[in-house]
Parts: C-alpha cells; sequence; structure tokens
C-alpha cells in the first residue's frame, strides 16, 4: 500500500472504527466477517495471542517429553573459544539479565556460526552473590518452575521453528505483533531496531506519549543504525484491518507507556493529546485495556474480542530480573479460563515469547530477509480444540504467521509486511479432527490470585 493509499484508508475507516469495536465488543458471540482461510472453515472465531518476555526454546523448553518425541533442544552451546559449553540449571526469576540488543544479536550470531553469546554483557541485580556466574547465557530454566507450560506444550502444539521476526529487543518485537513490521511509515526501508532511549526519566512512557528527548535508532537496508527518531510511527496495523471489517479486537496491557505496549507507538492509534502525555483516540480507548488482569473477568463475563493480545506485567512476564516466577501460572490462567468457557469451542491461542532475551539458542534463523529479519528463535505453543495433539511443528514460522493465521481466518486482506511472506501455521492445526476436550492446566496459581493481586504492576526495566 503506498502512502497515498493509507491516507485514503485512513480516511475511509479511522472514523467509524470505534462504532464497528463498539458494536462487535459485547458479549460472547461471533465477532463479525469470519472467512474460510487457513482450512478453518470459520471454527475459528477468537484468537487470543499471548505475549510472554524474553526466552528461547533450549533456555525454557528442556522437556524430556517433547526431547523424546524429536524437538530441537540442545544441552550444550558453543562459544566464542570453540568449546561446548554444558547448558546449566537456574531459576525463571533469574537475578541477572543479558543484552538482547540489535548488537547482541550480531555477536551472538556471528554469521550464522552461534558461537558468540559468550560475549553479550549481563547485568546483575544489586547485591546479588556470585552474580554473574560462569556462563551465564549458556543456562535452562528449571523445569519445576515451568510445569504448566510443559503441560500445554505436550497436550498440544509446540512449535521449535518459531523465529523472532526483528533482530532485536521488546519495543520493535512488539510492533511486530500487531503490524508485521517496525518501520516508521509506509515505504521506509529501515526498522526501529533499539528499544527506544534519550529521555531525561528513568521509566518514561514510550511511543508517541514518550517525552520529546525520546529517540529510538532505526537500522537502515545496509545495517547502519546511524539514524534516530521520535519513537512515534503510523503504517497500517492488524487493528485497522479488524476495525474496518467490524470485527472487535482487545489489546491487555499494565501500562500505556510501557515499550511492551505496541499501539502506543501508532499515531493514529494512540492519538496524543497537545502535551503527548497521553493516548486519546477513539481506536486506543475502545480497543486497548489498561489492567492485563481485566482478561480474566472479561472472560468470565462472556466478553472475549474477535483478536486479543495479552501483555504481562513485570511480575507476571518471564523476564530476568524482572519476574517474580508467576508467569507459566499467569498464562495458565488465561488458558483455563478460556477452556474452561463456552469460547474454548471456536478459540485459538499462541503463546509465545516476544525476543531471546540473550539466552543461547542454537538454531540459527533460516534466511536473512534484510538488515533486520529474521532474529533467533523463541518457543511457541498452539492450543486450541483444533491444534494437533502431542505435536512438535519443525515448520518456520515467525511472529508474520500469527498475523496471516488471523487475516485468513477473518478474510482480511495482507498488511504486506512480515504476514505477507509467512507461513499460516496450517501444519498445526487439524480442522477435521474430533474437537479437543479441554483439560485444566494445573498451577501453582490460579486466576483469583492475579485478580486479587494488589501490587502495582511494573514496567519492563528493558535496557
Amino acid at each position: 500500500m503506498d502512502r497515498r493509499s493509507w491516507l485514503l484508508f485512513l480516511s475511509l475507516f479511522g472514523g467509524i472504527s470505534a462504532l464497528l469495536i463498539a458494536l462487535n465488543s459485547c458479549g460472547g458471540g461471533s465477532p463479525g466477517g469470519i472467512g474460510t482461510g487457513g482450512g478453518g472453515t470459520g471454527k475459528i472465531q477468537h484468537v487470543v495471542v499471548i505475549f510472554q518476555e524474553n526466552r528461547t526454546p533450549d533456555n525454557l523448553f528442556q522437556d524430556p517429553i517433547l526431547i523424546s518425541r524429536g524437538a530441537d533442544i540442545a544441552q550444550n552451546g558453543l562459544n566464542s573459544k570453540g568449546q561446548t559449553i554444558p547448558l546449566a540449571p537456574g531459576r525463571l526469576a533469574a537475578v541477572y539479565d543479558l543484552a538482547h540488543s540489535h548488537h547482541a544479536f550480531v555477536t551472538t550470531y556471528d554469521n550464522g556460526r552461534m558461537d558468540g553469546a559468550d560475549k553479550v554483557a549481563v547485568a546483575c541485580e544489586q547485591g546479588a552473590p556470585n552474580c554473574p556466574s560462569p556462563n551465564p547465557a549458556f543456562a535452562y530454566v528449571n523445569p519445576s518452575d515451568v510445569a504448566p507450560y510443559f503441560q500445554m506444550a505436550e497436550k498440544y502444539t509446540f512449535a521449535d521453528r518459531m523465529f523472532q521476526t526483528n533482530q532485536g529487543p521488546s519495543f520493535p518485537a512488539h510492533q511486530f505483533i500487531i503490524s508485521g513490521t517496525s518501520a516508521p511509515a509506509v515505504g521506509s526501508p529501515s526498522f526501529a531496531a533499539e528499544n527506544p532511549g534519550g529521555a531525561t526519566h528513568p521509566g518514561s512512557n514510550a511511543g508517541c506519549i514518550a517525552p520529546p528527548s525520546e529517540t529510538v535508532r532505526l537500522i537502515d537496508p545496509t545495517g547502519s543504525e546511524s539514524q534516530t527518531m521520535y519513537p512515534c510511527f503510523d503504517h497500517p496495523t492488524l487493528p485497522d484491518s479488524l476495525a474496518a471489517k467490524g470485527i472487535s479486537w482487545r489489546y491487555y496491557t499494565p501500562s500505556a507507556g510501557s515499550i511492551w505496549t505496541g499501539p502506543n507507538a501508532i499515531q493514529h492509534l494512540c492519538v496524543p493529546d497537545p502535551t503527548a502525555t497521553i493516548c486519546t483516540g477513539a481506536d486506543w480507548v475502545n480497543g486497548v485495556v489498561i489492567n492485563q488482569k481485566a482478561v480474566l473477568t472479561d472472560i468470565a463475563n462472556g466478553q472475549l474480542a474477535g483478536v486479543t493480545w495479552v501483555i504481562p506485567s513485570g511480575q507476571e512476564s518471564d523476564h530476568p530480573l524482572t519476574t517474580d516466577g508467576s508467569g507459566p501460572s499467569w498464562v495458565a490462567s488465561i488458558v483455563n479460563a478460556i477452556g474452561n468457557s463456552a469460547f474454548w469451542s471456536n478459540t485459538a491461542i499462541f503463546i509465545t515469547w516476544d525476543d531471546w532475551g540473550g539466552w543461547y539458542d542454537h538454531v540459527p534463523p533460516p534466511k536473512i530477509i534484510n538488515s533486520y529479519e529474521y532474529g533467533f528463535r523463541v518457543p511457541l505453543i498452539v492450543v486450541s480444540p483444533y491444534a494437533k495433539q502431542a505435536y512438535i511443528s519443525h515448520t518456520a514460522h515467525d511472529f508474520g504467521s500469527i498475523l496471516k493465521f488471523i487475516e485468513e481466518q477473518f478474510n482480511l486482506p495482507s498488511l504486506g509486511y512480515a504476514d505477507a511472506q509467512a507461513d499460516d501455521f496450517a501444519d498445526c492445526f487439524d480442522f477435521t479432527q474430533t474437537p479437543t476436550s479441554f483439560q485444566t492446566i494445573a498451577a501453582p496459581l490460579d486466576a483469583a490470585h492475579f485478580i486479587n493481586d494488589k501490587r502495582i504492576p511494573t514496567d519492563p526495566d528493558d535496557d
């Protein structure tokens, strides 16, 4: 879509999108426009994307059952000296964080040799003893910490070839998951490559409500990051396509200004007020829910949008130095809420992680499309009554695959970004099978714990 077409798109649909969302956001019925793409023949009426933080398959899924079924999970890694390093066990709530910028990607990737993880920087929690440990990137999470993830992956579909589309950290990844790109504008050959920086106050808002001093680095086709810009972009997004067709969407997030809140960096979704500190757009007001826990009460009340993104608080994420270890229970509570409701029969849930977080992973991206796509593997679990059971997907997927699946299920046009070249998860579903009955996922914490949690949600500390 060229710029003239994009402007026409906005003029035609921008003014009525709030009305369309309002008409289709109440109750649990069909969201409208159900398509027959992706082999679903209209069987999927709700898609939920649960976006966790900063893990790789080698780090998070040392599951003997998955490995016995052929999941490509390594127990050792290669460092820059050519040494084989055994992956060491550790806690999900790690006391250190690893660099995961684009520069860290380039260092770790090392032209496909995947031997640079020992060169990435490490930040330790203040006062943490014996930190960093030797070979901090070469670690895996104790299975007991992530048992709910293992249950879901073993029961339904686990993908060992899910790749982060971008080669960098959270801010651009959360742009890719709603629009298939982090380009600042239609037709731009560059991408937002890093997390924003430059604001005078740590923890300042990101996106179109960031302080005036905030900037984000762009990566151009040569791989240079010499240019910067204010982190507020404008181009088509999947929420636009959904609203134009009268399909409801929701984006649950704990904070309006977080780098994990993708819509805040899209000008026409956010529509910042004159002080550029608050998003005021109709799409924002009707589609973005500043309370991630509300997804649980909305499901219980029979209100699930056609397409839903769920972003965790820092505590519920799996982000080192931020998580309290409750991420697996958080995800299980959402899956259980859907599974034990009337929505189960027509819902597809995609559980994935926004970036690799600096952890070692042995599989190089299958191809480098441009200066910024693709990144490293992240885990993916597909949960649905039509997801293949006990299945390991070896097909290459990326964030664009999630967008493409949604587009096909709801008969939406392609955005023309990562979705255009991605697969559609066809190998992960069997729409001819008898729908799988839901079995509650056992987890240490339940939905009531999260609903009643009175703590202030933390934003990411993702420098």
